[in-house]
């Protein structure tokens, strides 16, 4: 029978799974940030931007009626990211992945925190708000105007490379979270509402392919009546325990 393991009720069954593991895929989501005190998309609708909502500022038809608002709302985001740093949650993934025979993370963040931390096999569902790509004719990157946001290419206007409301996700990154997911004997679900489509998807392939389930997650979602073991906390508190118990990793997660 299914149930929910306290943060530091590890038993000796997820242990086991997880020293044996040979392909491992983690989803992760806002949560993780928050724990590193980078506000939320809505959160971050604060001051000046409280009178906006956030479809306002993250759609194309908001950019082709003002592109300088918008930049300047992901300038700030972009700032507030920067300032954030990777947390003992991401720390503990990039650390799982040298120890994973197989291992794959698959965000729907776009703050960078993960590849800071040292993550590399990467997959950015929904972007990266510290790149840019070029909204009028996808030119190449090679002559990017970032200060101004202009492609000294065309002459035309920079956006972030991030994918925007009412925009399907890129098609080579769901479909190798597809393929990972369903391919995995292990799937992590770690800060993620479970409500977001296509990746609260994800944990429902890999289960119905066996994959062994865990969700870590601050708040009860969706998901946690159904995974395998459900740990309600901080990643950055959970993850840590969970790798030394499992691999012994302890030097880059003292902290």
């Amino acid at each position: 029978m299914k149930k929910r393991e306290t943060a530091v009720d590890f038993p000796a069954s997820l242990i086991r799974c997880l020293h044996n593991a040979q392909k491992i895929v983690v989803v992760t989501g806002a949560g993780i940030s928050a724990e590193s005190g980078l506000p939320t998309f809505r959160d971050a609708q604060t001051g000046l931007w409280s009178k906006y909502k956030p479809e306002e500022l993250a759609t194309v038809e908001a950019f082709k009626r003002n592109p300088k608002l918008v930049w300047a709302w992901y300038s700030i985001r972009r700032a507030l990211a920067l300032r954030a740093q990777p947390n003992a949650g991401h720390i503990a993934i990039a650390e799982m992945e040298k120890r994973a025979p197989h291992f794959l993370l698959i965000t729907q963040n776009v703050d960078g925190l993960h590849a800071r931390s040292g993550s590399q096999k990467l997959v950015e569902l929904h972007g990266n708000l510290h790149r840019a790509i070029c909204f009028e004719n996808n030119c190449s990157s090679d002559k990017f105007d970032l200060t101004n946001g202009r492609c000294l290419n065309c002459g035309g206007n920079l956006r972030p490379d991030v994918v925007w409301f009412g925009e399907m996700l890129p098609a080579s990154a769901l479909g190798a979270a597809n393929r990972a997911a369903e391919e995995c004997d292990v799937f992590f679900s770690i800060g993620t509402s479970s409500r977001v489509y296509p990746a609260a998807e994800l944990w429902q392939i890999a289960s119905q392919r066996g994959a062994v389930v865990i969700e870590i997650n601050k708040d009860p979602t969706p998901l946690t009546p159904k995974a395998d073991y459900s740990f309600l906390g901080k990643a950055g508190e959970i993850l840590p325990l969970l790798m030394r118990q499992v691999w012994g990793a302890e030097e880059k997660l003292r902290n």
